[in-house]
């Protein structure tokens, strides 16, 4: 039989299950969310990004841990990424606060769709070129702000301020900021700690699950407050190390020493 004849009748091989039933999960939140909040139902929405974000954790794990792992799951988990994180939360946001501005006048009414594209698409953005600098780079870090955690921080501005009862068009201005924001550092060069070096399957000190249980304990007294602020230290965290980094280099600079070496 020749190379050819072996060729023509090779079959296809199937896909792994297990995980991708978890990114299929994922997405299906991030669709919920989509029709939930286009019927104005802005907490459920939110949650279910929040879900999914779990949800999206979990499938790189389990393809990990039980050697599951495939360019089909990685590229289907990207197409589902976009659309609980990058969809998703530009729609939720659009429809709760910046759809508001469409009676503002020629040039306002075109900011509020605008700025929930700009989100969308720096979202498409930051996952094309994660995908393309994959196992590239320093493990340790993210290149730009991570697109689950901007749209928890999308979101979680929509759910914290559902909770307190004040609507979007109360909180038009800081939607918009926080929009654009999160839109910017998602495409932006600067480094996140990605917390991938932690061990999950090797012995951990007992302060680190001490420091876990009291994170669900202060979770589920107010989880609107707790994940919103959460994500949103973590979203200023990269630019405050990144100040902090040319801080340290001027001082190098002043005292006469070389460059720190760059994280890669």
């Amino acid at each position: 039989m020749t190379s050819e004849e072996t060729h023509e009748t090779r079959r296809p091989r199937g896909v792994y299950l297990l995980p991708n039933l978890f990114t299929t999960a994922a997405l299906f939140c991030g669709f919920y969310s989509i029709i939930a909040a286009l019927r104005g139902h802005f907490e459920p929405a939110a949650i279910a990004v929040f879900i999914a974000m779990v949800l999206d954790g979990l499938d790189g794990r389990v393809a990990r841990l039980t050697h599951t792992e495939s360019e089909f799951g990685a590229q289907y988990d990207s197409m589902a990424d976009l659309v609980s994180f990058g969809l998703a939360p530009a729609l939720i946001m659009y429809e709760w606060a910046l759809g508001t501005m469409a009676e503002m006048g020629p040039f306002l009414s075109k900011l509020g769709w605008l700025a929930a594209f700009f989100y969308m698409v720096m979202a498409a953005l930051r996952l094309a070129r994660f995908n393309v600098q994959l196992g590239s780079t320093d493990k340790r870090y993210f290149i730009g702000l991570p697109s689950p955690s901007a749209a928890a921080i999308v979101t979680g501005l929509v759910w914290f301020c559902t909770d307190l009862g004040l609507t979007g068009m109360q909180m038009l201005w800081p939607a918009l900021a926080v929009t654009i924001g999160a839109g910017a550092l998602m495409f932006s060069n600067i480094l996140y700690f990605s917390f991938k070096q932690v061990d999950l399957r090797g012995p951990v000190p007992f302060m680190a699950v001490l420091i876990v249980v009291l994170v669900f304990v202060l979770t589920s007294i107010d989880p609107p407050k707790v994940l919103f602020f959460g994500f949103l230290l973590y979203g200023l965290s990269g630019p405050m190390l990144f100040l902090a980094r040319l801080r340290q280099r001027a001082r190098r600079r002043a005292q006469g020493l070389g460059e720190p070496p760059e994280p890669k």
